[in-house]
């Protein structure tokens, strides 16, 4: 080979693992798709689990997580997984209020604690049913 040509392969070469580089940083590096709408979310937690009909559904600003609550009071936590939406039926006591949103412990390891950011208590009471205090068990006083 000539000298041309051993600059050309190297110069090759070299375009090619740049090219490698960038598509795995792509890969690994894109941004994690939203939940839409609460609508988006409705439609998820009543797919997922049986009898689920939705009185409200609210999405976190960021779209990472949404609560969905039904007309009987069951309470819906979505996240996203992959292209699809995880959903998990949690009890009412699983959600705490805190200064970013809604955090959320479904108790499993995945999707663990969810937080539906920009979410406070009083949302979450506009979507619940008018009869919420017999859903919602008084706490224990020692």
């Amino acid at each position: 080979m000539t000298d041309h040509l051993v600059w050309i392969a190297v110069g090759a070469g070299a375009c090619v693992a740049i090219a490698v580089v960038a598509a795995v940083w792509m890969l690994t590096h894109r941004r994690a798709p939203r939940i839409a709408s609460p609508e988006e979310a409705a439609d998820a937690a009543e797919r997922a689990l049986a009898g689920f009909d939705t009185q409200g559904a609210v999405v976190g600003t960021d779209g990472t997580g949404a609560l969905a609550i039904d007309r009987g009071g069951r309470v819906a936590v979505m996240t996203r997984a992959g292209k699809g939406i995880a959903v998990r039926e949690v009890a009412w006591t699983a959600l705490r209020s805190t200064a970013a949103g809604i955090l959320i412990d479904t108790g499993e390891r995945r999707p663990g604690q969810v937080l539906v950011s920009g979410v406070d208590a009083l949302d979450v009471r506009r979507l619940a049913p008018a009869d919420l205090r017999r859903l919602v068990p008084e706490p224990r006083r020692a």
